[in-house]
C-alpha cells in the first residue's frame, strides 16, 4: 500500500503537494475543491503590504481634505489596514471550518514595521503556518547586498516575536551567497524555506513603445532555477525543511524536487493551465512512480539524489558549459 505522507514544519500532511499562495487559495470555496482534488495542504492568497498602503495613498490623495489633516490620514490608513486585515483573518476561520487540510497563511512584506503585528492575530484566527514573502527590489547603488539581506532577517525576526506557530520563508533566487541566507534563517528560527518566489517581471512592448508586465506563469523549464539550490540547502543545512516553488508541472518534475530533497512541492502555473484536476494529476503520477520503483513512502527515496548522496556532487555546483559541450563536441557536429 503506498502512503504519501509526510510532514512539513511539524505539520502532518496526507501528501507533499501544496498549493502555492495565488488566486487558487482566495476563497473558501476553491480550497474545498483543492482538498476534494487532493492537495496535501494550501497556502493562503497572500495579504501584500504594498497594497494597504497604496489603497490608503490613494484614498488619501483622491481628497485635499484628507491630506489636509494628519487626523484623517491616520484614519483612513488605519482604516484600510484594519478592513484588510479584517477580511483576511475570516477568510481563515471560514477556511479552517471548510477543510480538514493544513491552511498556511501568506504575509507578503517589504519592511519590519509595526504592522507585521498583525501576525498574531493571523495565528489567533487559526492558521497552521504562515508563510513570509518577501521581495525586495535592490535598487540603490549604494547599499549593500549585506544591508539588504537584514531587511529579510528583520522582518523575519518581526514576525517570529508575534507567534508561536511555524514560519516558512519565502525567498527568491537573487541573493550573492543563498547558503549563507539559508544558513542564517535557519539559525533565527525558520521551519521552513520555500524555493523560490516567483515574481512579477517587467517587459516592453516595442510596438507601443510602454513597460509592460512579462508572463506571469511559469514554465517547466523553471524547475532548473529551484533544483539546484533544493538539493543542496536539503542537505547542508538540517533542521529547516524546504518547500520546492517554481516550475513544478507534472509527476516527474515534482519527484525529481523530492528526490533532491524537498518535503512538500508548490503547485499554482500548472493548475492555472489545467485546471484543478492537475492536483489529483500529479499524484497519481506519483503514486505510480512509487509502485514501479517499489518504494512504500515517500521517505524511502526523498533526498536520495541531494547534494550529499550523488557519487558526483559536482554536478551541483557546475555552473558553466565547458564541460558538458567537450564531451557532446562530436554528436553537436554531426
Amino acid at each position: 500500500m503506498i502512503n504519501l505522507e509526510t510532514t512539513y514544519m511539524g505539520l502532518t500532511l496526507k501528501n507533499p503537494v501544496v498549493v502555492s499562495s495565488s488566486g487558487l487559495t482566495n476563497s473558501v470555496r476553491k480550497i474545498k475543491i483543492l482538498e476534494e482534488k487532493g492537495a496535501g495542504a494550501v497556502v493562503l492568497k497572500s495579504l501584500f503590504e504594498e497594497q494597504i498602503t497604496n489603497e490608503a495613498s490613494h484614498l488619501i490623495s483622491s481628497d485635499p481634505k484628507n491630506s489636509a489633516y494628519p487626523e484623517a490620514e491616520d484614519y483612513i490608513v488605519n482604516y484600510v489596514k484594519g478592513n484588510s486585515i479584517s477580511n483576511y483573518l475570516e477568510l481563515i476561520r471560514e477556511a479552517k471550518k471548510a477543510v480538514s487540510i493544513p491552511v498556511i497563511a501568506s504575509i507578503n512584506c517589504v519592511s519590519s514595521k509595526d504592522w507585521t503585528s498583525f501576525a498574531k492575530e493571523i495565528e489567533k484566527a487559526g492558521a497552521d503556518a504562515i508563510e513570509l514573502n518577501v521581495f525586495i527590489v535592490p535598487n540603490d547603488k549604494n547599499k549593500s547586498s549585506e544591508a539588504y539581506e537584514k531587511l529579510y532577517y528583520d522582518v523575519f525576526s518581526a514576525v517570529k516575536k508575534q507567534v508561536n506557530i511555524p514560519i516558512a520563508m519565502k525567498l527568491g533566487i537573487y541573493f550573492t551567497n543563498m547558503m549563507a541566507v539559508a544558513n542564517r534563517l535557519n539559525a533565527d528560527g525558520a521551519d521552513a524555506l520555500v524555493l523560490f518566489n516567483r515574481f512579477y517581471e517587467p517587459d516592453i512592448d516595442i510596438d507601443k513603445m510602454e513597460m509592460t508586465s512579462a508572463d506571469v506563469l511559469s514554465s517547466p523549464a523553471d524547475i532548473r532555477k529551484s533544483l539546484r539550490f533544493v538539493g543542496m540547502i536539503s542537505d547542508k543545512i538540517r533542521g529547516v525543511d524546504i518547500s520546492a516553488s517554481t516550475g513544478i508541472h507534472d509527476g516527474e518534475a515534482a519527484i525529481k524536487q523530492l528526490l533532491a530533497g524537498a518535503k512538500t512541492v508548490q503547485l499554482c502555473s500548472t493548475i492555472y493551465e489545467n485546471g484543478f484536476d492537475r492536483v489529483t494529476d500529479i499524484l497519481a503520477d506519483i503514486t505510480k512512480w512509487m509502485e514501479k520503483k517499489e518504494f512504500k513512502t515517500i521517505d524511502e527515496f526523498r533526498g536520495q539524489l541531494s547534494y550529499g548522496k550523488v557519487e558526483d556532487s559536482a554536478m551541483y555546483e557546475r555552473a558553466q558549459f565547458m564541460k558538458y559541450f567537450s564531451n557532446n563536441q562530436k554528436e553537436v557536429l554531426q
